[in-house]
């Protein structure tokens, strides 16, 4: 069952800001925006691009058994792999970049689970690239809703509805203080906001 993403904040421009973790201004991430961008100026398929390459491209370190930690968007596109988190900062650069608005949101499963939320046709619409290996079906569509895990209230899971315009706080300080290495998202990756 989706839910309806509510902005935290009411100014579309929080959505489009670059800082220290969403670097949409470096210019690895304004060359991977240009080489992505289909032949269209169709914002819908320019957002769509980009959550494939994130989705397809971007190995998440649990399914490629990485030892590395990324969590700035520009350290997420140079080394090609991240955590869900780590995606969805570089979706947001990338989007951001071309002036799509985007922002985060949040699914607390086993472990928090990071997403974005993007702004076309006048709606928020959830994305979920953490990419399709191991059991995860996230696909693009700003119709239906279709995340990459589905939520289990039984579990005391649960969606979140809110969408950030930065990064959660916790996510950002766990994923700057880790340290690379087997499994280093197993000892305090945050259960919650």
């Amino acid at each position: 069952m989706s839910l309806t993403p509510t902005p935290t904040s009411d100014r579309l421009t929080d959505y489009l800001a670059a800082d220290a973790v969403i670097d949409h201004e470096h210019p690895s991430i304004r060359d991977r925006v240009e080489a992505l961008r289909p032949k269209t100026d169709n914002p819908v398929e320019r957002a769509k691009a980009a959550y494939l390459f994130v989705r397809d491209e971007i190995d998440h370190v649990i399914d490629a058994c990485d030892p590395r930690v990324t969590w700035r968007a520009s350290d997420v596109l140079r080394e090609r792999v991240g955590i869900c988190h780590a995606k969805s900062h570089l979706l947001a650069a990338l989007l951001r970049a071309q002036g799509i608005p985007a922002g985060f949101c949040y699914q607390e499963l086993s472990a928090l689970h990071g997403l974005n939320a993007v702004y076309l046709h006048g709606k928020w619409s959830r994305l979920d690239a953490r990419g399709n290996r191991t059991g995860a079906r996230g696909e693009f569509s700003l119709a239906e809703e279709k995340l990459a895990w589905p939520v289990d209230p039984a579990n005391g899971e649960r969606d979140l509805p809110e969408i950030h315009p930065a990064p959660a706080k916790t996510v950002v300080d766990f994923l700057i203080m880790a340290e690379p290495g087997p499994g280093w998202y197993e000892n305090g990756l945050p259960a919650a906001l």
